[in-house]
């Protein structure tokens, strides 16, 4: 089957992590290296095919690097936007 490829999953990480640059958010650079991380699981053999099992991986570390990202490169607390100008006011 061609789920339990894992050149498959890492070229789906390397297009998702590409199509990040486009979009922003760091939403889909978690789904790149979550689905990267799934590719070198099943090129070493320790998810023994299973896509249960895979996509499970790829859900749980998906949301943890989100989280990271956010952590590390996302809002700080405290960093808020104050308007001195609007742009309507003459």
């Amino acid at each position: 089957m061609s789920w339990q490829d894992p050149w498959i999953w890492i070229v789906a990480g390397v297009v998702l992590g590409g199509l990040e640059m486009v979009l922003p958010g760091f939403i889909l650079l978690g789904f790149a290296a979550g689905s990267v991380l799934v590719g070198v699981l099943l090129w070493l053999g320790l998810l023994g095919g299973s896509l249960p099992l895979a996509v499970l991986v790829l859900a749980v570390s998906s949301v943890l690097v989100w989280f990271a990202l956010r952590r590390l490169l996302g809002v700080r607390s405290g960093q808020t936007r104050i308007w001195h100008h609007d742009i309507n006011e003459n």
